[in-house]
C-alpha cells in the first residue's frame, strides 16, 4: 500500500481524470487538511521568536507579502504538473516530482539543480521536525530528546508505510482538525487574558529580512503539490479551490499567533521560544494545549513532508528498475519464470520500492536529529532561505516561462502565457530573497 497512490487515476481522452474507474476521486477537504498539516509545523513555534525585533506590523505585513508570493508560485507549480500529466499517453497517472518537472522543462541543469536542492531541502525539514518532536516530547514524558524524535518519527513512518492511503488521509485530516481547535482555542484564551496588546510598539523594517526565512518555512506546503495534483486527478478547478483555501487559513493562523506571542513579549521584555513564552505566563491548562499544539503542527508537517519526499525518492527508483529490467529479464532462466513466488516474496515485491524509498528518508534524518544539538533553528533557517526559496521560488517561474515558450498552443501553456507579468515578478522576487539571504550570512559571519 503506497501512500497516496493507492488509488489508481486515469486520464480519459476529453481530460477528465477517474480513480478505480468508479468516478472517485480525492477530496478538496482532504487536499486542504494535507496543504494546512503541512504548512502550519515547527516554522510556526520559531516564528515569534525571529519576528520580534522587526515589530507586530512589519512582521504582518511581511508575511501577507510572502503568503501572496508563494501562492502564486504554488499555482503555478499544479499548472505545470498539470501541463506535464496531460502530454503523458492515457493510462495511470503518476505523481510527477520536481525533479521531473524541472528536467522536462529546463532540461538537464534544471533537473540536476532540482534534485539537490529538494534532497537538501527534504532533510533540513525532516530533521527540523525529527528534533523539535523530541524537544516537546521531552517536555510532555521527560523521555529524553533523542529517543523521543526517533520514537515519533518512526511512527509517523509505520503510519504511512504500512497504514495506506486511507488511513494516512483521515489521521492527516483528524491531527489537522484537532491542531486547528486548539491553536483557536490558546489565541482566545492569550487575548482573554491579556495576551494582545494591539499594535502597540513601534516597528523595525530593517529586521524584516532577518525573519523572512522562518517565515517562508513557516507558509511553504509546496512539496505536496505533485501529490495533490494526482491525489485530485489533475483537476485544475479543484487544485486551484484547494491551494487558496488551504494556503489562507495557515496565514491567519500564522498573523493572529505573531501578534499574541510578541504582545506577551512586549510586556515581559522577553524574546524567547514561543512554547516556552506562552508557558511561562502560567495560565491554567495552557501550557498543556501549547505542547498539545506544538505536537499535532510538526507530526502533520512531518506527514506532508514524508510522504513528497518518499514519493521523489520511489520515482527515481522506479527509474533505475526500468533500465536495468531489460537485463534482468533476459538474465532469467525459463525454470525460475515457472516457480511459484511465496506469499512472503510478493509481499515484498510489491512494497520494496516504497520502503526501499522510506528508509532513505529517514535514515539519515534519525542521524543528525539524535546527534546534533540545536539542529532545530540551523536547519530552519537553511531549509527557508535557501532551498525553499530556491526550489519553490526560482524554479517554478523558470519552468512556466520554458513551458510557455516551447508549447505555447496548449490550453494550460495558454493560461501561463497570459500571466507572463506574474511569472517575472515573483521571479525577481525569489532572487532577491537568495540574494538578502546571502548578504545577511555574510555579514553575521563577519561579527
Amino acid at each position: 500500500k503506497n501512500p497516496w497512490r493507492t488509488h489508481k487515476i486515469y486520464v480519459t481522452k476529453d481530460g477528465e481524470s477517474v480513480i478505480n474507474g468508479a468516478g472517485k476521486k480525492g477530496t478538496i477537504a482532504g487536499a486542504v487538511a494535507l496543504i494546512v498539516g503541512t504548512s502550519i509545523g515547527s516554522g510556526i513555534l520559531a516564528l515569534p521568536q525571529k519576528a520580534s525585533p522587526a515589530g507586530v506590523v512589519p512582521s504582518s505585513i511581511s508575511l501577507v507579502v510572502c503568503w501572496a508570493f508563494l501562492l502564486i508560485e504554488a499555482l503555478l507549480l499544479i499548472e505545470i504538473n498539470v501541463g506535464l500529466q496531460r502530454k503523458r499517453k492515457e493510462g495511470e497517472l503518476e505523481v510527477i516530482s520536481i525533479r521531473t518537472m524541472a528536467q522536462e522543462t529546463l532540461g538537464d541543469w534544471g533537473g540536476n539543480l532540482a534534485t539537490v536542492t529538494y534532497v537538501f531541502m527534504g532533510y533540513t525539514s525532516m530533521i527540523a521536525y525529527s528534533s523539535k518532536s523530541g524537544e516537546i516530547l521531552f517536555h510532555l514524558i521527560n523521555l529524553p530528546e533523542p529517543a523521543s524524535g526517533f520514537l515519533f518519527t518512526a511512527l509517523f513512518t509505520f503510519l504511512i508505510s504500512v497504514g495506506g492511503t486511507q488511513v494516512t488521509d483521515q489521521v492527516n485530516q483528524w491531527l489537522t482538525v484537532s491542531m486547528i481547535g486548539l491553536l483557536m482555542a490558546i489565541e482566545v484564551v492569550a487575548v482573554m487574558l491579556g495576551g494582545w496588546s494591539g499594535l502597540e510598539g513601534n516597528g523595525d523594517w530593517g529586521k524584516v529580512p532577518a525573519a523572512i526565512p522562518v517565515m517562508i518555512f513557516s507558509l511553504v506546503y509546496h512539496d505536496v503539490a505533485p501529490v495533490l495534483c494526482a491525489y485530485l486527478g489533475s483537476d485544475l478547478t479543484r487544485l486551484r479551490a484547494s491551494v487558496l483555501i488551504g494556503s489562507l487559513v495557515p496565514l491567519l493562523a500564522l498573523l493572529v499567533w505573531d501578534a499574541i506571542a510578541l504582545g506577551i513579549s512586549t510586556q515581559t521584555d522577553q524574546i524567547v521560544d514561543p512554547v516556552e513564552l506562552l508557558m511561562g505566563v502560567k495560565w491554567s491548562g495552557v501550557s498543556f494545549m501549547v505542547e498539545a499544539f506544538s505536537l499535532l503542527a510538526v507530526g502533520t508537517s512531518m506527514i506532508g513532508t514524508l510522504l513528497s519526499f518518499s514519493e521523489f525518492f520511489k520515482e527515481q527508483l522506479k527509474n533505475l528498475s526500468r533500465h536495468s529490467s531489460s537485463v534482468q529479464i533476459k538474465a532469467l532462466a525459463l525454470d525460475d519464470l515457472q516457480q511459484e513466488p511465496d506469499k512472503l516474496t510478493n509481499w515484498w515485491g510489491r512494497n520494496k520500492t516504497g520502503f526501499t524509498a522510506m528508509a532513505m528518508v529517514v535514515t539519515p534524518t534519525l542521524i543528525v536529529s539524535t546527534t546534533v544539538p540545536e539542529a532545530f533553528s540551523a536547519a530552519t533557517d537553511i531549509a527557508g532561505g535557501y532551498c525553499m526559496t530556491m526550489l519553490y521560488g526560482v524554479l517554478p517561474p523558470a519552468m512556466a516561462w520554458a513551458m510557455g515558450k516551447r508549447e505555447g498552443e496548449g490550453s494550460n501553456q495558454k493560461g501561463l502565457t497570459m500571466a507572463w507579468p506574474a511569472i517575472c515578478g515573483v521571479g525577481l522576487f525569489a532572487c532577491g530573497l537568495v540574494v538578502e539571504q546571502i548578504l545577511q550570512d555574510l555579514l553575521a559571519l563577519q561579527f
